[in-house]
């Protein structure tokens, strides 16, 4: 099967991907080039992406089962990825091509992500490549195994920009990010799959809760925020990883939170395709969102995840992706089936926003608290609280395993995902994205 790949990929588009690489060794850096020379390449690094992506459409399967063994492996999205690059030369970036764009500005890199993208998505346009894919990214990091004790022993867990705490069956993963009001960036994405990883493992815990900590910034000095989006400075700065961020965002703790972690023995081997007991293939377990101030972008998207949304009286939503050029994750997906189609509209492509109080964002939370209420902020614990007791019912997990069948089969989230592991790689390095980002770095 290798031998038939290298053979597919050297008589096809590898001359195309080399004489691409071969134009841009010889051109000066991105900021320096003529417009001949930038239209010269672009022609040929369109021309290499079509033949990957031809590639991809004819051969992913096969070359999925390569790297994984018969999809007997399970690897990572960067260690997948890698992998590729290592078996077929040119059809994806080397760690050391990635490593040298890693330290640029985004608007100064050549957009190698793009052709991570097209392998991405590639793969993902095929079904049972795809599908393990997808429960690749479900497995508990090494550094969730590897915490595990801590927190069994102790009930709490600081990640950094996360805090994991035990109480009584209720997880509470609380945001300390506060410099960035919250923000996302590479370091909250992969304390989130530690933290959720963490809650889904502990068999004391019922039920997670997540919810912002408080603020050091001078306008909301303080005050709980829920989340920023994502982080737009780390973004211009090139700091924002298309696979370690973007990619592994939706397929990694957000998925968990939907569909649950798929269990690993000591070694790290996925458990025969099923959880703690024989009828359950992953551990699943009900989430809350505490929301205080806002929920902006990522902050917004992550709602759709979760089982029940409580928000303070003076919070909002909004998911400007649109007008920062990019797309809202599985946002695109959800809010219309959870809003209907002429609010996710207004929401995405528009940038409504919607407060606590207006009508339609009852389709977005349960519970609105009155944060004008002296005792607001207690009242939004105690309803966290009660909304958790009320989840740990025995029964709920299997029914919101058949709620989410129901509404998001797995066919569906697969091909989306497909699609958007590439728009998203080319919104990542479009013209209008670079300039927006760059005047909000300098703005900054």
């Amino acid at each position: 099967m290798t031998h038939a790949l290298a053979a597919a990929w050297q008589d096809g588009p590898r001359a195309v991907a080399a004489r691409a690489e071969e134009l841009l060794a010889d051109l000066p850096r991105k900021a320096d080039r003529t417009p001949e020379q930038r239209r010269l390449l672009g022609a040929a690094v369109d021309e290499a992406r079509r033949g990957r992506s031809t590639f991809m459409a004819e051969h992913g399967q096969a070359l999925y089962d390569a790297l994984t063994h018969a999809r007997t492996r399970y690897l990572w999205l960067d260690e997948l990825v890698y992998a590729a690059a290592d078996l077929l030369d040119g059809l994806a970036p080397t760690r050391e091509q990635m490593s040298a764009e890693s330290v640029l500005a985004q608007a100064d890199k050549e957009g190698r992500e793009i052709d991570q993208a097209i392998f991405f998505a590639g793969v993902l346009r095929h079904e049972r490549a795809g599908e393990h894919l997808m429960d690749a990214a479900l497995r508990p990091t090494d550094r969730s195994l590897a915490l595990l004790p801590e927190f069994t022993a102790h009930g709490v867990v600081d990640l950094g920009p996360l805090r994991v705490e035990l109480d009584g069956h209720t997880a509470h993963l609380t945001v300390t990010n506060p410099a960035a009001l919250n923000a996302e960036d590479n370091d909250l994405i992969a304390a989130m799959d530690v933290g959720v990883d963490l809650a889904l493992l502990d068999d004391r815990v019922k039920v997670g809760v997540l919810r912002g900590g408080e603020m050091t910034h001078p306008r909301y000095q303080g005050r709980r925020v829920f989340s920023a989006g994502i982080n737009l400075v780390h973004l211009d700065a090139g700091r924002i990883s298309y696979t370690d961020f973007l990619l592994r965002r939706e397929l990694g703790y957000i998925s968990k939170l939907h569909r649950g972690v798929l269990p690993v023995d000591a070694d790290g081997n996925v458990l025969a395709g099923h959880g703690t007991h024989w009828s359950t293939r992953t551990v699943q377990k009900p989430w809350i969102a505490a929301v205080d101030t806002f929920a902006i972008g990522g902050g917004m998207q992550l709602l759709f995840a979760f089982d029940r949304v409580i928000a303070a009286s003076d919070a909002y939503f909004s998911l400007p992706a649109a007008q920062e050029g990019i797309i809202p994750g599985v946002a695109n997906l959800r809010l219309p089936r959870i809003a209907g189609s002429r609010i996710a509209r207004q929401v995405i492509l528009s940038g409504r926003r919607i407060h606590a109080t207006d009508r339609e964002a009852r389709l977005i939370c349960d519970t609105v608290v009155d944060a004008a209420d002296p005792a607001g902020p207690a009242d939004l614990d105690t309803a966290v609280a009660a909304a958790a007791e009320e989840l740990s019912a025995p029964a709920v997990v299997a029914n919101r395993t058949m709620i989410g069948l129901a509404e998001e089969p797995l066919p569906v989230l697969r091909a989306y995902l497909a699609e958007f592991a590439l728009q998203q790689g080319l919104r990542l390095y479009a013209p209008d994205v670079l300039e927006k980002t760059s005047k909000f770095g300098r703005a900054t």
